[in-house]
């Protein structure tokens, strides 16, 4: 069995703050001006990824449970997709596709770490991970400058027991 899943995610830029790190997939994007707002590392890549297993096993992460570990000073996105990655339960990663829209910083020679960092994440092979990036032609909040959305398109397969 086949199922496919979903998952959107955006924050806007601490402009209050310089030394806030733009993480992108895992990935701390160097010399980037701002990162993102958020209470945990703001890192949108992951948690539309993260959205996107939840909305396949329906185990909402970023919620309460995101929540809970941010108030225990846990703000690292990876550690709420490995939560999510848990009840995947049976099923295996075949496909993620990322598209991530910003107008800055320029991604176009970020997007082999981020794909890299993602793969590495889930333990699947590179191969697996696709990640495009547009600046969004001055049409939205994240076209204009604002911040960055990224849209996650997850797919998983039912893995034979043998």
């Amino acid at each position: 069995m086949i199922k496919v899943g979903i998952g959107q995610d955006s924050h806007r830029f601490n402009f209050k703050s310089k030394s806030t790190a733009l993480i992108l997939g895992g990935y701390t994007i160097p010399n980037a001006v701002y990162g993102l707002d958020g209470n945990s590392d703001a890192d949108v890549v992951l948690h539309s990824l993260t959205n996107a297993i939840s909305s396949i096993t329906t185990v909402n992460i970023l919620g309460k449970i995101a929540d809970n570990l941010c108030k225990e000073g846990i703000t690292d996105s990876k550690v709420y997709l490995k939560e999510a990655l848990k009840y995947l339960e049976g099923y295996g990663i075949e496909h993620i596709a990322i598209s991530i829209e910003c107008l800055v910083p320029k991604l176009s020679e970020h997007i082999e770490p981020i794909r890299g960092s993602v793969a590495s994440i889930c333990n699947i092979n590179l191969d697996q991970v696709g990640c495009t990036a547009t600046s969004g032609e001055n049409l939205t909040p994240f076209g204009q400058g604002a911040g960055i959305s990224s849209l996650v398109i997850l797919t998983v397969k039912k893995q034979l027991i043998t």
